[in-house]
């Protein structure tokens, strides 16, 4: 404003002081280059904080990678974080940069293997997609495979994954283990083929939310060799899905079948509340 201001001052005295024109000019053209570098040093500010951010985001992500492996012996605690920063030459109480502490290492595990799992399927569905000729799976197979691989992701820190599931249930916490668990329900249902977005694509994620929630738990205690019995128990439960879903397609009482749907999901919600000792 103070440029156009000067400039229409300028214009106004022309014709009394003529050689004050020059001056005018230059003062303008003084002006518009001290907000061209005004700008200039701004944007540069802005270039250097983007740059700093991006550095401490990759600092992060390298202590939390680092600090996995010591989970299994410490489990998912600051202490974890600590020894995985002293592991890649940082101090131990760079674990400062996090401060939601524990909850910050689960929530990076979880979302790392949700995009594992994310590029697994996308091979395999350009793999397919390259290969028409190639046999494809039914859409419960495809289903059963990704909830396989994506809980043997845990078997390494199941010791302490109890652990990790009451940390993300703490109300701080919760709204992040959902957008976990419906990331992950979400990108298995793409994968498998459901398009759909009626009401069935909520229904469809919500039982395998149940399913996915009931067959981890299931895992924790199961001692079997290779986690046999969990993958039987997976195997029953989306075969229990098909007959829910033949209920709601075909019942006359949609209403009595939704209900069953939310009683099964309640239920499993209720057992991990029990399991982790929460309804004490």
């Amino acid at each position: 404003m103070a440029m156009f201001n000067s400039f229409r001052s300028a214009r106004s005295k022309l014709a009394v002081a003529g050689f004050r024109r020059l001056w005018t000019c230059r003062a303008l053209l003084a002006d518009q280059s001290e907000n061209d570098n005004s700008r200039k040093a701004e944007s540069q500010q802005s270039i250097h904080e983007e740059n700093d951010e991006e550095y401490e985001k990759n600092i992060k992500i390298k202590i939390l990678d680092a600090s996995l492996k010591f989970v299994p012996d410490v489990g998912w605690s600051k202490q974890a974080i600590s020894a995985g920063a002293e592991s890649i030459g940082y101090p131990g109480v760079i674990h400062g940069l996090f401060p939601n502490g524990s909850a910050a290492l689960v929530q990076y595990f979880y979302s790392t293997c949700n995009r594992e799992l994310n590029q697994i399927l996308e091979k395999e569905a350009l793999a397919i997609k390259a290969n028409s000729s190639s046999s494809q799976k039914t859409p419960e197979q495809q289903i059963y495979d990704a909830v396989e691989i994506r809980l043997r992701m845990v078997i390494p820190y199941k010791k302490t994954w109890p652990q990790a599931m009451a940390i993300m249930s703490l109300p701080p916490n919760v709204p992040t283990a959902l957008a976990n668990l419906l990331t992950l329900v979400d990108d298995i249902c793409y994968y498998a083929g459901d398009r759909s977005v009626d009401i069935n694509w909520y229904t469809r994620r919500m039982i395998l939310a149940a399913i996915y929630k009931a067959t981890e738990l299931y895992m924790l205690q199961d001692t079997s060799e290779d986690h046999k019995e969990t993958w039987l128990f997976l195997d029953r439960r989306i075969k229990d899905t098909l007959q829910i879903q033949t209920l709601l397609f075909n019942s006359t009482k949609p209403d009595e079948a939704l209900n069953r749907v939310t009683e099964t999901a309640t239920t499993v919600f209720i057992t991990a509340r029990n399991i982790l000792g929460l309804n004490k």
